[in-house]
């Protein structure tokens, strides 16, 4: 007889909470990420890997040994890291002499390769160099996106789009100006990215507005774009489909202008006038021979339609 595979339940407090947290949701959490290092790597590109791992905290977890894998040539080994941690995002450090100092940034779908990237990394500086004061980890960080190429080159935006899921955290509602201190700035240029961060500085002004530095607290990097794998137009569609629950529903005849002033467009239907109660004022009442002569005009309509329903009859 066949055998039945049976799907073993959790008996565990920690393992109930660690299948619910797999389990897929309306609104998704902040996208962790899986950082590791190659077989070969430098040094620099390790340092400039363990700057962005502060800058992800605390959605990041970095893997200590080494591994030898190659993504472009077998990505099953990523894949099968990602379904164990329960990854969306991964980011990888590699080098060797026909590409030195070598990033590799990633994000699955379904535990399955959706894009990766390939960077190479140039005239690094990293976080220890820049002697002033630090932002706290977990703060959300603005992303700045700089340069015509995002938006006419094809390739630049699937990079733009999966540098917003690498960077971006927990969506929110409202934020209070103080909460914004840290700017991440993307500027593309050719064949290149430079990677610019920056802490915010509220200084004092005339105004209710605070007047507002920038002071470039790190890293610094110029990414070079190579290589690059990314999915096709449809799984990509298929990927960044929404639930028909979080769908705005659009309200008819409910429109905005410029300033932010809503308006609204009312449809009534016909009325009749003679049946609008008016005020009881005795100026308004119908005298009686108004009124005799109101109930004339209906008895000689019935009467009318009478004889034309009797006419049609025989």
């Amino acid at each position: 007889m066949p055998t039945v595979d049976r799907i073993k339940k959790p008996t565990t407090h920690k393992g109930k909470k660690a299948i619910l947290k797999r389990e897929p949701k309306l609104i998704e959490d902040a996208k962790e990420a899986l950082f590791f290092k190659g077989n070969r790597t430098s040094q620099m590109v390790i340092d400039f890997m363990k700057d962005l791992y502060d800058l992800k905290k605390p959605n990041v977890q970095m893997m200590k040994q080494k591994n030898d894998i190659l993504p472009f040539e077998d990505i099953t080994p990523v894949e099968r890291f990602a379904s164990k941690y329960n990854m969306s995002l991964f980011m990888m450090a590699l080098h060797n002499k026909k590409r030195p100092h070598n990033l590799v940034m990633g994000r699955m779908y379904e535990h399955m390769l959706l894009d990766m990237a390939e960077f190479g990394v140039e005239n690094y500086k990293g976080l220890k160099d820049f002697k002033v004061e630090k932002i706290i980890s977990g703060i959300k960080p603005l992303l700045v996106f700089n340069g015509e190429l995002f938006e006419s080159n094809y390739e630049y935006g699937r990079i733009k789009n999966l540098l917003i899921d690498m960077f971006r955290r927990e969506e929110v509602e409202k934020i209070r100006l103080q909460g914004l201190e840290h700017v991440l700035s993307f500027t593309a240029v050719e064949n290149k990215i430079l990677l610019r961060s920056y802490r915010i500085l509220l200084k004092k002004s005339n105004m209710n507005i605070p007047r507002i530095e920038l002071e470039e607290i790190g890293p610094r990097a110029d990414l070079v774009c190579r290589r690059n794998k990314f999915a096709s137009e449809d799984l990509f569609k298929q990927a960044c489909k929404r639930p028909k629950t979080l769908k705005m529903k659009t309200k008819k005849n409910i429109s905005k202008d410029t300033f932010g002033t809503t308006y609204g467009r009312i449809h009534v239907g016909a009325q009749n006038i003679q049946k609008i109660q008016t005020r009881k004022m005795k100026g308004l009442r119908k005298t009686l021979s108004e009124k005799n002569t109101q109930k004339r005009k209906i008895t000689d309509d019935n009467d009318a339609d009478a004889k034309k329903l009797k006419q049609t009859v025989d």
